[in-house]
């Protein structure tokens, strides 16, 4: 007979193993010797060591599932409560319990870190179902079309819900999808009717522009042209396969015409500049007549000098304005002489003005013994008051006075 510490072999070769319980039989060994039957079963043990060491590292290190775990623990379980082995079975059995709360604590974990997903996952699938519903209205059809293909992707790489709320976010998620497909094909298709009443109307604009572009009409032509013009853009664009071909026609018709008015109008230039060098001579002679010291003559003068200007003629477009202010200005300075003179001899308006002068002088007058006799009595209040009303009405007398020296008075 052979024996150690956890088993021992009897004279007939059967193999026991020492538990808490007493002693279990662990199996019969007629091969060898009883040290070899002990240590055959204390390998079994230690196969059993080396199982369970590794299934406490994969639940604590890998993601093996709550429900592998046990199942696990279970099977290594049966083949411990099955006492095949020799060594300390209870040591085992510790082991497998402490590990089953592992396990319990790990699914826990999982359950709450699972929740945690879920409703992560609820927010971000709400959230693009907002950001969806959003850009249904939208009328940014590129930019709005290429995120919402965007936010199809992001909702595909989220987890599912349960399925009544994944149903009901999908449901309006897609629904705004579809509406705003929707608003863009009806869009596109008011667009394409737009474009192409916009190709018929510029076909018409093209032909017009054709048949002007021999015209030697240069004004009316050329306003006709800018119409034209206005017209075009107000029309919209046409398809893109027709745009290009209209508007080089269109433009093409105007070029014949601008040209041709063009070298007319070069020839006319040499003309207007020397027109150009006698017109600012006589503004300079204009000029001249200013200040005004005798309106009359100044008057006659600039009638005569007026004559001549129109009789020159045109001067180059862009040189007019300056040249024509100038003459204007001598005009607006001899009106000035004219009305200040009106103004001056005017005896209504003397008569007027003398009269509010009067007017004023006498509320002046007034309100100042109205003053004395307030303060005389006491009341300074009243007597400011006053004082107030009466510096007013001596502004406007100052004024008055200076306006009727204008009349020499």
């Amino acid at each position: 007979m052979s024996s150690d510490p956890w088993g021992r072999v009897d004279e007939t070769g059967t193999v026991y193993v020492r538990t808490a319980d007493g002693e279990k039989v662990v199996g019969s060994w007629q091969a060898g010797s009883p040290d070899e039957a002990l240590a055959y079963f204390e390998r079994k043990y230690e196969g059993l060591v080396v199982e369970i060491g590794l299934l406490e590292r994969r639940v604590k290190t890998t993601d093996l599932s709550a429900k592998d775990a046990q199942t696990a623990v279970d099977h290594l379980r049966e083949q411990v409560d099955a006492h095949h082995a020799v060594g300390d079975l209870q040591a085992l059995r510790d082991r497998l319990d402490k590990l089953v709360g592992t396990v319990e604590a790990r699914r826990e974990e999982r359950k709450v870190q699972k929740a945690k997903q879920s409703d992560e996952a609820r927010q971000a699938k709400e959230n693009l179902v907002a950001e969806a519903e959003e850009l249904a209205r939208s009328e940014q059809w590129r930019s709005a079309g290429e995120r919402l293909r965007a936010l199809v992707d992001t909702w595909k790489g989220l987890p599912r819900l349960d399925r009544k709320s994944d149903d009901e976010l999908w449901h309006r998620f897609s629904h705004a999808r579809s509406a705003f497909s929707k608003r863009r094909k009806a869009h596109f298709a008011s667009l394409d009717a737009q474009r192409e009443e916009a190709r018929k109307t510029k076909e018409r604009l093209v032909s017009e522009a054709e048949s002007l572009s021999g015209s030697t009409d240069w004004g009316g032509t050329a306003a006709r042209y800018r119409e034209l013009m206005g017209e075009w853009k107000a029309a919209g664009r046409a398809q893109r396969e027709h745009e290009d071909d209209l508007w080089n026609r269109f433009r093409g018709a105007q070029d014949v015409f601008f040209a041709a008015r063009g070298a007319v109008f070069a020839e006319r230039d040499a003309e207007q500049t020397e027109n150009l060098k006698l017109k600012e001579e006589l503004a300079a002679e204009a000029e001249r007549l200013l200040p005004v010291t005798d309106l009359k003559s100044a008057r006659a003068a600039f009638r005569s000098l007026n004559e001549r200007w129109e009789a020159i003629g045109h001067v180059p477009r862009d040189a007019r304005p300056k040249v024509e202010g100038r003459m204007h200005a001598v005009e607006r300075a001899l009106q000035d002489s004219e009305e200040a003179e009106w103004r001056r001899t005017n005896p209504e308006a003397r008569a007027r003005a003398e009269g509010l002068t009067g007017q004023l002088q006498a509320a002046v007058d007034k309100l100042g013994k109205q003053i004395e006799t307030a303060r005389a009595a006491g009341n300074n209040a009243r007597a400011d008051k006053l004082q107030k009303e009466l510096d007013g009405r001596q502004a406007l007398l100052d004024q008055a006075l200076k306006g009727l020296q204008e009349f020499g008075g």
